[in-house]
């Protein structure tokens, strides 16, 4: 069972069944709040969790120096949410469902809370993603029919165990292309454990040599998936391109959206998530006394 704040302990599998419980009723679809995400990135943000005597789910980390604590499920009691916010350098990550509930928490906690913008989750109808239509997709439909033109012989497959192996050599690739590691390590602990971690995801073949793939998983009570890595071989140009409307087209039709997750203030990554027209954001918000 998960430690009694104060106590905590590190995310590992052991806790798997009661986070995954824990974090598939939320509602709002933010990306980080997955038992995989936080497993797969508990180093890089060295996550400790606990939860309340009411049952409320704490995460605890450090980011560039700072302790922060996060609150995905629901808010904890009154003396856990001030020790919390005496302890640590900002409460992070605050879902917009818990600030609507409690719309006077920031008058009784008295703290700031601020749209943490560079965060939010890109939210984009599938419907709209799949087919490209109308005049504000024009540049992304040409895109994907030049390199349907150029690449007539293109396939793609579910992920099985048997294709880790292709999408290995994918990630492989990108890492040498970008000249960095980025989120390597998390993106290839991914592919290793996608089944125990409960990840789906598709290989993408050119010729049937592995050119790209992708990786995500539902949110929100299955209405919407969280696409988490998508990796491409830049020299196949406009791979993204079709890799983003071919998922699209065929992914499940209980999906009403899909998740690109955020930009990071990276305004590049800004510009190119914008270009894909969301219908939205799932927004997040951070606290500061």
């Amino acid at each position: 069972m998960l430690p009694h704040f104060p106590l905590s302990a590190p995310i590992s599998l052991d806790f798997k069944d009661e986070l995954h419980f824990m974090l598939s009723k939320t509602t709002d679809g933010v990306s980080e709040y997955t038992f995989a995400n936080l497993y797969l990135f508990r180093s890089r943000y060295d996550y400790q969790i606990s939860i309340d005597d009411n049952g409320a789910l704490i995460i605890q980390g450090t980011l560039n120096g700072k302790k922060f604590f996060e609150t995905p499920c629901s808010l904890p009691s009154s003396a856990v949410l001030k020790a919390l916010l005496d302890t640590n350098d900002y409460w992070k990550c605050i879902p917009e469902s818990i600030l609507q509930e409690f719309p006077s928490l920031a008058d009784d906690f008295g703290i700031e809370i601020i749209e943490d913008r560079d965060n939010f989750d890109y939210l984009y109808l599938k419907t709209d993603l799949a087919v490209l239509s109308g005049k504000k997709f024009h540049k992304k439909r040409n895109l994907v029919n030049a390199f349907l033109l150029a690449y007539p012989q293109n396939s793609f497959l579910p992920l099985t165990k048997d294709l880790v192996g292709n999408a290995v050599t994918v990630l492989e690739h990108w890492r040498e292309d970008k000249g960095s590691d980025g989120d390597y390590e998390a993106s290839r602990e991914a592919l290793d454990m996608f089944e125990e971690l409960g990840l789906e995801g598709t290989v993408y073949y050119i010729k049937g040599k592995a050119a790209a793939y992708c990786l995500g998983e539902p949110l929100a009570n299955g209405r919407i998936f969280g696409l988490h890595f998508e990796k491409g071989i830049d020299e196949y140009k406009g791979i993204y391109q079709w890799v983003n409307q071919s998922f699209a087209a065929n992914l499940s039709d209980s999906y009403t959206y899909i998740n690109r997750e955020q930009d990071l203030g990276d305004e590049g990554m800004r510009q190119a998530k914008m270009t894909y027209r969301p219908c939205g954001f799932v927004k997040k918000f951070t606290g500061k006394k």
